[in-house]
């Protein structure tokens, strides 16, 4: 298929979120027509900073109402478009069986639509690294979009890891559907931790990333609580990786790409690091609580060392979109900056 038309119009579902609203704001920059899906266009508690955007008082970008559970609800909304890029969740990972339903019917509004030729299908690098056994990231360290957690382990199901299982129930329901019909193709994007500044106050805690800058802001500073580092990448960065895949001429249908930098930040270090990118806020640093208890901090320190072992690859998504991924200091500092002036948080200041 080739890549969607530059200036065409391209639908953007869970555009009201963290990725979405940015994926929308850079679109409308690169000159697309944009048709946002949000659950609520009379929400402007979430949906407020859609209608500020420039292209909304001129008509280039429009705002629908589409609620995921409703089949059909995409049917007018994908019809003349020219790319999607479905960002949106679903309410519940753990259900397999609506969130195949869920891809069917989005499914069936592309397919209608006789006009949309790539849809870019937001998936995340649970994806590829969600481990029930971390000992399998000493197996197999190399982070890439060849990888695949391990299926074969009998406590991977839909309650432990429903998430990860779902978004590959989501992968591979579009690209088989792609493949079938023949007049477009499914690509994945799978991102990881997102950091950067905030849009509008309601994303600050749709997103575990700058919610948990939040709470460091704040005073409360859990140690990690994932066993391993963040692995970052800029909103920013994210949202040009989905528009990328959409205008490459260098993608396949049931490709999936990894959006990060390649950087691995440990929490301990990101509340000192506020400091630092921001001195001129005065913020008083907290030390991390460790929130494990002592009888399994042996087995903490074995899960941190798998992680740190990893070797993490972006040579696909950089090839196919040319893209430079920003670093963690300037994601850190405007999230910092987007939480103050968007949101109304106070820091913690040094007395």
């Amino acid at each position: 298929m080739a890549p969607i038309p530059k200036g065409g119009t391209v639908a953007v579902t869970g555009a009201a979120g963290f990725i979405g609203g940015w994926t929308v704001k850079r679109l409308l920059s690169r000159g697309y027509r944009v048709r946002a899906c949000v659950r609520d266009t009379g929400n402007d508690s979430r949906v407020g900073f859609l209608k500020a955007m420039p292209g909304y008082a001129s008509g280039r970008l429009t705002l629908h109402s589409a609620d995921l559970d409703n089949d059909g609800c995409f049917d007018d909304i994908f019809r003349g478009c020219h790319g999607v890029a479905h960002i949106s969740h679903v309410s519940n990972y753990e259900d397999h069986r609506y969130v195949e339903r869920v891809c069917n019917h989005m499914i069936t509004s592309v397919n209608l639509s006789q006009s949309v030729t790539r849809v870019i299908v937001t998936s995340s690098v649970a994806a590829v690294m969600s481990e029930m056994d971390l000992e399998e990231l000493v197996r197999r360290p190399v982070l890439y979009e060849g990888r695949y957690p391990d299926a074969s382990n009998p406590k991977r199901t839909p309650s432990s890891q429903g998430y990860s299982m779902g978004k590959l129930i989501a992968e591979n329901a579009f690209a088989e559907a792609a493949a079938e019909s023949g007049l477009w193709e499914a690509i994945t994007c799978c991102p990881a931790d997102n950091v950067g500044p905030i849009l509008s106050a309601h994303q600050k805690d749709y997103g575990p990333w700058q919610h948990n800058i939040e709470t460091m802001l704040t005073g409360k500073y859990d140690q990690n609580w994932v066993y391993r580092p963040w692995f970052p990448v800029d909103v920013r960065d994210n949202a040009d990786c989905h528009i990328g895949l959409l205008e490459s001429i260098q993608v396949a249908n049931a490709e999936r790409y990894i959006a990060w930098s390649t950087d691995a930040v440990d929490v301990a270090d990101i509340c000192a690091r506020i400091a630092i990118v921001l001195p001129e806020l005065s913020f008083a640093v907290s030390e991390p609580v460790e929130v494990h208890p002592d009888r399994l901090q042996a087995r903490e320190e074995r899960y941190r060392s798998n992680w740190a072992g990893c070797d993490l690859r972006n040579d696909r998504i950089r090839a196919v979109t040319g893209i430079t991924f920003r670093s963690f200091d300037e994601s850190l500092r405007d999230c910092v900056e987007s939480l103050l002036a968007v949101a109304d948080i106070t820091p913690v200041v040094r007395k």
